[in-house]
């Protein structure tokens, strides 16, 4: 690569020279919601700090700028992590430590000891090693953790809602299937004492739930929220898992408004058992998308994972707008004659169809997924989708893209996302792309834990607890950016890095609840969970306090390709009236426009780069050195020296959180105590 020889020398350099010294205080930047994060020394930041004071650009002024110098969106979307999980304490963001406990909502969370006494347990560091009773050092493998319950009904229990506020303190007692009622302890299943105390590994699955991790296991990740902007006020769409997640990055919603269109098709009023085993309108569950199962006799289908289950009772058919369906531009209605059913696909977007056609010309777009076409690690050489999660694929969701045998060809395997950034087969244009993981990884990385069933159940790389490394998933994350800063796209591009949904790890923000589900519970807003903005014309050590959630991306797409707002769309709008007259509930669908606390991402950009008065950012400020990246532990599993950031849970260099005497991070894969000194990890 040749680059500019002034720029060889960025922060990770001058950070392993001992030269950056940690920011004592965030501070304000006038006029944006705004705050200056952990480092102040590197050579980015002196170089334009004096050009970041003060807010120069109107909005209109700013969208102007970046409708120029923003031609490529990459959304490098993983899976299932809290922002407190991940970044927690980030300094400088609104983390655990950032107010007193007792202003912390469930900071103090009730747990069921395995004696049947009631205690308490507070948010802790999964530390990289502990101490056995026998005073040896066993490691705990932070980077491997087992999934907890991130259920609809799961993460409303955590959240333990009240008159629209979640108290946010039942995320260790719903772990262990427990709650409280009239201060005694019951099952959360029969609402009566339950029959037993909890076990061990029920216990700590209690206490994994509001675990955190730091810089130390996740280096990377903290090294881009360090050097970019950093979103700590940014939540999932959906209260659930990561299904309608995945619908709502591309939606801003998981079928509110096909509900309101269709109230039979909600979940609990009808008697149809097809809706039921489905979950019905709108989606809050894992069951896979309609095209491609068995009931879509449609004769060229998209893929099901080799490891999925229940083809046979797939969610509905989704029938609302999507940003795919805007991306069509005035082509749409050329496009939709290639749709394979159309009644059925196209039934509620018929005027959006009408609205979209009188607009600009299609937005090139792609959706690149682990597993759904050919990958290499395939040893057939033939596609087997035996590392594709079908339930992830947001756009299959949809039948006019899954039925459709021209949109299906915007959608991808990872490794397809890989060769076509080295080829440079990204349109000239520019266009949105979102890339994501899966249950395996194209890099032959396997975990630091030698134990042979980590080694078998956490090979994935997005992110996703359970069966995904978090360092291995991190590494695929500086694999994307490494390829889009070494392409030609770099100079115009905004990376956003963001999460589904927070697989019930605790969070301590409130989420912003605005609707509820056919059955009265709290549906969206969502917990928070991480974003972070990566971009030639990013602040640098910046975090924004703007209210986001997945439509945030949304409206930032729909304003940088002028779009109609999905929001604005006339069978939108009239899903959203008809949900007031029915449900009495004035905000379900889409939120990329008429929910007005919801913001774009325009707090991620500078204003002085876009205007020229300061250098874009180098692509080197974004790499991180091939050879870094597969060499496990990150940084030797010294990320927070290495970076120079303190995090906020250490006081006078002693760690004020460490982990409970009896946790282990997966009581599930390797069972135990590893202070016992009979542990073997």
């Amino acid at each position: 690569m040749h680059r500019n020889r002034r720029w060889r020398i960025t922060c990770a350099t001058l950070a392993l020279a001992g030269m950056v010294q940690p920011l004592a205080a965030a501070v304000a930047q006038p006029g944006d919601d705004v705050t200056i994060g952990p480092q102040s020394s590197d050579m980015v930041w002196q170089h334009t700090r004096k050009h970041t004071q003060e807010p120069l650009l109107s909005r209109a002024e700013k969208l102007r700028l970046l409708q120029q110098n923003v031609k490529y969106v990459f959304v490098l979307f993983q899976e299932n992590r809290s922002f407190d999980f991940h970044l927690g304490t980030f300094p400088g963001a609104n983390g655990l430590f950032s107010q007193p406990p007792g202003k912390t909502p469930g900071f103090n969370q009730p747990i069921v000891d395995i004696d049947g006494s009631l205690t308490t347990i507070t948010p802790f560091l999964i530390t990289q090693t502990v101490t056995d009773v026998n005073g040896n050092t066993v490691p705990l493998y932070p980077s491997d953790t087992d999934s907890v319950d991130h259920s609809h009904i799961g993460i409303d229990n955590s959240l333990d809602v009240l008159n629209g506020v979640a108290a946010n303190d039942r995320y260790s007692l719903n772990e262990e299937g427990l709650t409280t009622k009239n201060g005694q302890i019951v099952s959360l299943s029969t609402g009566v004492a339950p029959p037993a105390n909890p076990t061990l590994p029920q216990k700590q699955r209690g206490e994994l739930v509001v675990s955190h991790i730091d810089c130390d296991t996740i280096p990377f990740v903290w090294q881009y929220a360090d050097r970019f902007t950093l979103f700590d006020n940014f939540y999932q769409s959906t209260i659930g898992p990561s299904t309608p997640n995945a619908i709502a990055m591309i939606a801003g919603q998981s079928g509110e408004t096909q509900w309101a269109l269709h109230p039979e098709q909600g979940s609990n009023n009808s008697g149809n058992p097809a809706i039921h085993s489905s979950g019905g309108e709108p989606v809050v569950t894992d069951n896979g998308p309609y095209p491609g199962s068995n009931l879509d006799t449609s004769p060229v289908k998209p893929p099901y994972g080799a490891n999925d289950e229940s083809p046979a009772t797939p969610a509905l058919n989704q029938t609302y707008a999507s940003l795919p369906l805007s991306f069509m531009g005035n082509q749409i209605e050329r496009i939709i004659q290639s749709d394979q059913n159309p009644a059925l696909d196209l039934l509620d977007v018929q005027h959006d169809i009408q609205t979209i056609a009188g607009g600009l010309g299609p937005v090139p777009w792609g959706w690149y997924q682990e597993g759904y076409d050919a990958e290499p690690t395939d040893t057939s050489g033939t596609a087997s989708h035996s590392s594709y999660i079908v339930h992830h694929n947001g756009p299959q969701y949809f039948g006019y893209i899954g039925d459709n045998t021209q949109e299906q060809t915007y959608l991808h395997g990872l490794n397809d996302f890989f060769a076509d950034v080295d080829a440079k087969r990204l349109p000239a244009d520019g266009g949105v792309f979102y890339v994501r993981g899966g249950y395996d990884n194209l890099a032959g990385l396997k975990p630091l834990d030698p134990n042979p069933t980590v080694q078998k159940n956490f090979p994935g790389d997005d992110d996703h607890p359970g069966y995904s490394d978090a360092q291995i998933s991190e590494a695929l994350l500086a694999r994307e950016i490494n390829a889009i800063a070494a392409s030609p796209y770099w100079k115009n591009s905004a990376i956003i890095i963001t999460y589904d949904e927070t697989d019930g790890l605790y969070d301590q923000m409130q989420p912003h609840i605005r609707s509820y589900d056919p059955e009265g519970s709290p549906l969206a807003g969502g917990p928070r969970i991480p974003a972070i903005v990566i971009s030639p014309f990013s602040k640098v050590h910046a975090i924004s306090h703007a209210y986001s959630e997945h439509s945030s991306i949304i409206k930032f797409i729909d304003e940088l390709f002028n779009l109609t707002p999905l929001a604005d769309l006339p069978d939108e709008v009239r899903g959203r009236k008809l949900g007031l007259q029915e449900f009495g509930q004035k905000d379900l669908g889409p939120a990329d426009a008429r929910v007005p606390e919801v913001t774009d991402m325009f707090s991620a950009f500078d204003d002085a780069r876009l205007l020229g008065q300061a250098d874009p950012l180098p692509a080197e400020y974004a790499e991180i050195p091939d050879q870094t990246v597969t060499s496990l532990p990150h940084y030797g599993g010294q990320g927070c020296s290495t970076l120079h950031i303190v995090p906020t849970d250490y006081v006078d260099g002693k760690l004020i959180d460490p982990p409970p005497a009896d946790f282990n991070p997966r009581p599930g894969t390797t069972p135990g105590t590893p202070t016992s000194g009979t542990w073997t990890p």
